[in-house]
């Protein structure tokens, strides 16, 4: 099966434009496409995941990958999917997040001549001067198009700032440079770019004419895949120091039941007839998909050796049997105890496993709390600070998280 038709039958593609064009130049490996990446933090996340499989499939099959960082576009924020304006950072902040990014990257696609390439649109669009961009690119841009947009549409009532209405524009004449200067010839985005990215085809074809080569391809539920970067405990990164490769690996074993043949279609690289033959498993089995599918994304992210180290973990501790000093930890300091006891809604919240004392109190009054061995029912439960000794205790947060907390 070639690229393009691989991509379809994963679920990957939701709306092309020029699909025929799109179909020869993918499958001929004549694609220089970009995805941009906005470092609004110092990790890239599971929200990511998708368009960085899509990268490696696409480098795979011979085609050239440009990792946009928006160190300009960045200092603007992009108002699709937001109920509000995005916080606004630093250049220092901006250039230090975009080579975190970078670092992580590698492990997916490979960056050097003639391979993937990373740019950063701040070389180009810190440097435009206002009126000339507004004479050159602007007069390309109807009002009343852009405000049916659904990235400004949603926001419309709650307040939409001049700032951010610059947004489309500015994604718009990355791909107009890149274009020109690189030969970028395709763009691929989440679902919610889609108006952004269909502005940028169209501004190269009005400034360059009809026939310039400049093709669209949106992902399939790549906005529920920025969705699924959030879960209740925060973001799930790819940085092993902010989500540990324990936690990552739970992260995907429990996915829910129906999504799971989903993931392992649109993430992994198993062979659709491998996940094909998954998707009749029933009743137990489905487990077995689950840590099939878990290893797979743990490997790819943290290597193998992480990966084996996290399933026997998480095998260990559902069995009774498991390793505490692998699953993530906590350190509680001594300045927590009082006359040498801690109380449960402080253990939680040290531990990160609550937000808040509320969150814990309610969590341990619906009865999802067991520590050690016992599963705690009443708020006010105090642990002695000589039971975090050693190996520490195992929190449990439900059914499903696990935690050690210890004390040296």
């Amino acid at each position: 099966m070639r690229i393009y038709e691989e991509l379809k039958a994963r679920g990957l593609l939701a709306q092309v434009t020029d699909e025929e064009e799109i179909r020869e130049l993918v499958n001929s490996g004549k694609a220089t496409f970009y995805i941009g990446f906005d470092p609004t933090a110092d990790s890239l996340h599971v929200g990511h995941f998708m368009a960085l499989c899509l990268m490696k499939r696409l480098q795979m099959a011979g085609n050239h990958p440009i990792a946009l960082i928006g160190g300009g576009t960045t200092m603007v924020g992009d108002p699709s999917n937001r109920t509000d304006m995005r916080a606004m950072l630093d250049q220092e902040t901006i250039q230090k997040n975009g080579e975190r990014f970078k670092t992580q990257m590698e492990r997916f696609i490979e960056f050097g001549p003639g391979k993937a390439r990373m740019l950063n649109n701040g070389d180009w669009l810190l440097k435009l001067n206002y009126i000339e961009l507004l004479r050159e690119v602007g007069a390309c841009f109807s009002v009343n198009n852009m405000l049916r947009a659904e990235c400004y549409k949603q926001r419309m009532e709650r307040g939409l700032s001049f700032l951010e209405f610059n947004y489309m524009i500015m994604q718009a004449y990355d791909f107009y440079h890149m274009y020109q200067t690189v030969g970028c010839n395709m763009q691929f985005g989440g679902d919610d770019q889609w108006s952004n990215m269909l502005a940028g085809t169209e501004l190269i074809r009005r400034k360059l004419g009809k026939d310039a080569y400049a093709m669209t391809i949106t992902l399939l539920l790549n906005s529920e895949g920025k969705k699924m970067g959030k879960t209740a405990r925060g973001a799930v990164w790819l940085d092993p120091e902010k989500t540990t490769p324990f936690d990552f690996y739970q992260y995907w074993r429990n996915v829910n039941d129906a999504d799971v043949v989903k993931c392992l279609r649109m993430l992994t690289f198993l062979s659709l007839e491998e996940i094909n033959a998954m998707s009749a498993w029933e009743d137990s089995r489905i487990n077995e998909a689950k840590e099939i599918l878990a290893f797979e994304l743990t490997s790819l992210v943290h290597g193998k050796a992480a990966a084996e180290t996290a399933r026997e973990t998480a095998r260990g501790l559902f069995s009774g049997t498991g390793a505490a000093e692998h699953m993530p930890s906590t350190e509680i300091p001594a300045a927590k105890f009082e006359n040498g006891r801690i109380g449960v809604i402080t253990l939680l919240t040290t531990c990160g496993l609550c937000a808040s004392n509320g969150e814990a109190r309610r969590l341990i009054q619906q009865g999802g709390v067991t520590v050690g061995e016992r599963k705690i029912a009443n708020i006010d439960e105090t642990l002695d600070q000589s039971d975090f000794a050693g190996q520490g205790l195992v929190i449990r947060k439900g059914k499903k998280v696990f935690h050690r907390a210890f004390t040296l």
